[in-house]
């Protein structure tokens, strides 16, 4: 299904955004060992609409780029468009570049386990529903995909979550990344309806939850367009 306009659904977001009002602080993961070489990292993560979770991940400590795009699926569909069909492997994802003396990929899993995303929701999130919503991390390596394998075993046991987390750890062919217009949107539009109701709860919950992750000026995208995606948001 494509993304539900916002329009005429107020309740639903309304949802939304008392979820999002509820985040918790997360311990940190028991298994997260440092990369053999302290050279800047990256990690991609899926969790619904790549708007909020880029912007959540823009204002963290250590992180010096932020990237929406695709991962999962082809190059002949990694475009907004057909990816929206939700029938080509891809989800809507965010490439994060970090830098391990700084903060660790166990530091980031708690950030987008609690802050960026709700990891019980299974292809969805909030409004949005399909494939292309599901919440996943794809690794490049098996450290990465221990550590996120440990971490979710941990939550589970702590049953921190009502409900089972249902990411999934997906090897990474490729990421592509997203169309210029939606690089930096949440900064771009913070009055956007959308935006309002989805995202910007999440950069509060950053803030209060994990200020020591925090940073005030966001990390921004050199290759970020100021076209208007707001259209691309509702169900055609």
């Amino acid at each position: 299904m494509r993304k539900l306009c916002f329009i005429g659904i107020v309740a639903l977001l309304a949802t939304t955004f008392a979820r999002a009002e509820t985040a918790i602080s997360l311990p940190p993961p028991i298994y997260d060992p440092a990369p053999a070489t302290s050279s800047i990292q990256k990690i991609i993560v899926a969790g619904g609409c790549f708007w909020g979770v880029q912007g959540v991940f823009q204002h963290v400590v250590g992180v010096s780029r932020a990237v929406s795009g695709y991962a999962g699926g082809d190059k002949s569909t990694a475009h907004y468009a057909r990816v929206s069909q939700g029938d080509t492997g891809h989800a809507e994802a965010v490439e994060i570049t970090y830098d391990p003396r700084r903060v660790s990929l166990g530091a980031l899993l708690r950030v987008f386990f609690s802050v960026a995303h709700d990891p019980t929701q299974r292809d969805r999130q909030g409004p949005d529903t399909g494939t292309q919503y599901r919440s996943a991390v794809f690794v490049s390596d098996e450290t990465q995909a221990k550590i996120i394998r440990e971490y979710i075993a941990q939550l589970g046991a702590s049953h921190v979550f009502a409900g089972p987390i249902v990411t999934r750890i997906e090897a990474l062919s490729r990421f592509y990344p997203a169309e210029p217009y939606h690089q930096d949107y949440l900064i771009r539009h913070p009055d956007a309806p959308y935006v309002a109701f989805n995202d910007l709860p999440k950069i509060e919950n950053l803030r209060t939850v994990y200020p020591d992750l925090w940073r005030e000026t966001p990390v921004r995208d050199p290759g970020a367009s100021p076209r208007d995606a707001s259209l691309h948001r509702q169900s055609q």
